[in-house]
């Protein structure tokens, strides 16, 4: 066992995990998520509709969670999660992955889910970026997913997540804590915080990591973060593509188009990455393969 202390937001908090296999070892490829990990309603599912909608998830007070979604596409598409900064709001999420890929998120069938912050957690908008360890905003995009695959149908092996800043963080938490049903996730300016509890570590998720080099810092350094969570991964044989785009604490807006490549080309069980040995022409000129 290995015991890991992290400053993170102003808390600092340890946490325990068994040592990291070997990552040459081979774990078996399942192409699609376990019936046990995919969430079923726990309270009374609401109409699904383009723009902010209510869940009430059993144990914890209702939620207001932004949608994008185009009802007149009956056709399971995909479904991305996103986890807005401090400060911020769900409408991040345009901005962050770009329109375009809301677009075509929507014209799939699909759905772009961005959780609003509980107005109890305080400086910083997730728990789980806190220390706290409570798994509410979890148990929201939990009751997201539950819906959507009752009322829409979802595309299961392509359920994606990214954020910003203390969304980056929160997207690597969920990363973990959900790997039983999670693809691929993108934090900008994110990384690993402890060791979150791996939900399926049979699933080699993938993930794209941006940070803006080392002045990419609020409080914590993200490229110090992001440097950990890269060495996490291949320790445990998921792939990893680390994009230093060297601006900062900022989302590279240039690089979203290739983020969405990033995500229809990583759908749950996708390993070895078809990145392993190459990257795409078009993928930024940042990103490199370790």
């Amino acid at each position: 066992m290995r015991t890991v202390f992290v400053f993170a937001l102003g808390v600092v908090f340890g946490c325990s995990t068994p040592e990291s296999p070997d990552g040459g070892s081979e774990a078996t490829v399942r192409t699609s998520p376990l019936a046990e990990f995919l969430p079923t309603p726990t309270g009374a599912c609401p109409t699904l509709a383009d723009g902010y909608v209510t869940f009430a998830p059993l144990g914890i007070a209702p939620r207001r969670v932004r949608l994008w979604l185009d009802p007149a596409v009956a056709t399971p598409g995909p479904l991305i999660f996103y986890w807005h900064g401090t400060g911020s709001k769900p409408e991040e999420a345009p901005y962050g992955l770009g329109e375009p890929t809301v677009d075509a998120v929507k014209a799939a069938g699909g759905m772009v889910a961005a959780p609003e912050h509980d107005v109890k957690a305080a400086q910083f908008p997730w728990y789980l970026t806190m220390g706290a360890g409570r798994e509410d905003d979890l148990l929201v995009a939990d009751e997201v997913l539950a819906c959507a695959r009752e009322q829409r149908g979802v595309d299961e092996r392509r359920i994606h997540v990214a954020g910003m800043s203390a969304g980056g963080l929160q997207t690597v938490q969920m990363a973990y804590r959900r790997s039983g049903y999670v693809a691929s996730v993108v934090p900008f300016s994110g990384g690993l915080l402890g060791y979150p509890d791996d939900q399926d570590p049979e699933n080699r998720f993938s993930a794209m990591i941006f940070y803006g080099g080392t002045k990419d810092q609020v409080i914590v350094n993200f490229q110090t973060l992001s440097l950990a969570l890269h060495d996490e991964l291949k320790a445990t044989g998921r792939f990893s593509l680390m994009c230093n785009h060297g601006l900062g604490h900022k989302i590279p807006l240039s690089a979203r188009p290739f983020v969405w490549q990033f995500l229809r080309d990583h759908p749950f069980g996708t390993s070895p990455s078809p990145y392993a040995d190459a990257l795409p022409a078009d993928a930024p000129d940042y990103c490199a393969l370790d």
